[in-house]
């Protein structure tokens, strides 16, 4: 991921002005580089580790959001709504 696509996430997600490690910029930065490795894996499918990279991923993200959902249900739907995934 380069500079200018990290910067953009998290100007787009981020809460204040110096934010930087939020939960919501965190799955939006995991969400996109899943997004990333999705579309290497189409090409590549042999590739078995890219395959637990992008598991491990996954698991992060899923965590995150889980954790999310348990402390503020309201920011949980606006995120997911946002990055368009499914509950």
């Amino acid at each position: 991921m380069d500079k200018a696509t990290k910067t953009g996430i998290i100007g787009e997600f981020k809460k204040h002005d110096k934010d930087t490690g939020s939960t919501e910029v965190q799955v939006a930065m995991l969400t996109d580089r899943i997004h990333q490795l999705t579309t290497h894996m189409v090409s590549h499918k042999h590739d078995f580790h890219t395959q637990l990279g992008l598991l491990k991923l996954v698991g992060q993200r899923r965590r995150l959001l889980a954790y999310l959902s348990r402390e503020d249900a309201d920011r949980y739907n606006k995120l997911i709504g946002r990055l368009g995934l499914r509950k």
